[in-house]
């Protein structure tokens, strides 16, 4: 890769101001085989005065302008498809085929929506004499994570081109190289200079210097709570815009009239995709008390057909987490499932059989957990299932809601009308009633700890539009 070590500021790809090399690792193997060079607060500012003077002809574009603008990139996109997916398998370990098909695939799905959107999206409306008018915000300065990443990258990207900002991207330091790629996309695509800015670098330094940055009108964060909460303290100073994307721990609510062998296994399967690695992984699954011992041996039948391997290897399922800190922190939360009394179901601490080298964790569900408990109250962020009983519907509402996140929740129940109920009462930003397909034109984002703000089709659109309102545009 030619430009790993360079970032794109401006239209032109530029080494650092400082050079400080960074090893990008290969979670099936722990080896080093790329790296990047990680930015200092000089690469910032080049970045975000670039954005700032290229807002001034950009921000003056016709949406129809800025529609042609991404079909372009949407062409150039799907050239470059295999190339994006080799670089997330490799960087954050996903099975190749997930990274093509979901991976890779999520981002044309964002492009295509946000494009579609636009073709249609009213800028403006009258308003008595007075005229209202939706504005791009400015310079947007873009932090995206390490698990899906170009999940993240295109639902900010894609609607900060449609709306006429510019933006400087921040992409996780673990998982850096598809968000490389991307930039050569726009590249291609002729991204007029300034407007898409990339530098990479960590949190600390490239992040802080972006959310404090007194030129940079908002920023959009995708990532851990505790990291939100420095970006808008970052932020305040400023008071700039923050748009948060944060954690979450998702319940899956099973209601006594399903098919449980249907229900336990896709759940399992949600909880366990990409690894564990979701932050609206449906990581808490409440079952009635009667059942409990039948979804047990429903829920280990399933995460027994998880074959656990690397990446690139043939009939791999589960691929590794991505770096030894989620590895460790993931390894901690099972060993505290096992002291505080759950019922280790299947996995447990360890790599599975056969593999001693690489972040892999053995696919874990725990039985008879209680609310009080760390798995049932920390995000895991791994292949880690904690199934809860209850004894009523109402009892598994409040037990669902009583949690600092809100990002997602799931409901399965044959009845309808109860399921409809239910997610009336479900304190989250998405609710998924009998396992929908996922859809890129709901709008995503969570209550509470999970953040502010929505992303994806016109609600993501909306988040980086200022509105102004023209008095005395006509005459009385």
């Amino acid at each position: 890769m030619s430009h790993a070590l360079q970032f794109y500021i401006d239209g032109a790809w530029v080494d650092p101001v400082v050079p400080n090399v960074l090893d990008v690792i290969d979670p099936s193997s722990e080896d080093a085989f790329a790296q990047i060079s990680l930015g200092s607060k000089a690469d910032v500012d080049k970045a975000v005065a670039a954005a700032k003077q290229a807002f001034r002809t950009f921000s003056r574009t016709t949406p129809a302008e800025r529609y042609d603008l991404l079909q372009r990139i949407i062409a150039v996109y799907k050239t470059r498809s295999k190339d994006l997916a080799n670089a997330v398998s490799r960087e954050m370990g996903a099975p190749l085929d997930f990274a093509l098909n979901s991976q890779v695939g999520i981002g044309l799905a964002h492009l295509e929506k946000i494009a579609a959107v636009l073709k249609d999206f009213s800028f403006e409306h009258r308003k008595g004499t007075s005229l209202v008018v939706k504005e791009p915000v400015g310079v947007v300065g873009l932090i995206t994570p390490w698990n899906w990443p170009l999940n993240q990258i295109t639902c900010k990207v894609g609607p900060a081109l449609a709306s006429g900002c510019t933006m400087v991207l921040k992409p996780s330091e673990i998982a850096p190289l598809d968000a490389i790629i991307v930039a050569e996309i726009l590249e291609e695509a002729g991204v007029p200079k300034g407007v898409f800015n990339l530098v990479n670098g960590d949190g600390p330094t490239v992040g802080q210097a972006l959310a404090s940055h007194p030129d940079v009108d908002m920023m959009s964060f995708t990532g851990s709570t505790r990291a939100g909460i420095l970006v808008a303290k970052s932020a305040a100073d400023t008071v700039k815009r923050v748009h948060q994307e944060l954690g979450g721990k998702s319940a899956n609510i099973l209601f006594p009239d399903v098919d449980f062998a249907d229900a336990v296994a896709k759940g399992v399967a949600g909880c366990f995709g990409n690894s564990g690695q979701s932050c609206n992984a449906p990581t808490r699954m409440f079952v009635p008390r009667d059942r409990k011992d039948e979804v047990a041996a429903y829920a280990k039948a399933a995460a027994e057909t998880f074959v656990v391997g690397a990446a690139d290897a043939p009939g791999t399922k589960l691929g590794p987490v991505v770096s030894q800190i989620q590895y460790d922190k993931i390894q901690g939360l099972i060993e505290a499932g096992i002291a505080e009394g759950a019922t280790l179901l299947a996995g447990g601490p360890g790599r599975p059989g056969g593999l001693n080298r690489g972040y892999f964790v053995r696919p874990t569900i725990f039985g008879d957990v209680t609310p009080d408990m760390r798995i049932a109250r920390e995000e895991i962020f791994g292949p880690v299932l904690a199934i809860l009983p209850y004894d009523t519907v109402d009892q598994a509402i409040d037990l669902a809601n009583d949690t600092v996140y809100g990002l997602a929740s799931y409901i399965q129940a044959k009845d309808l009308g109860k399921a409809r109920d239910a997610a009336s009462r479900m304190r989250t930003g998405n609710v998924h009633i009998n396992y929908p397909a996922w859809d890129a034109g709901i709008p995503f984002g969570g209550y509470k700890q999970s953040g502010n703000g929505r992303e994806y089709a016109e609600y993501g659109l909306e988040d980086f539009l200022e509105i102004k309102g023209i008095l005395g545009y006509e005459a009385a």
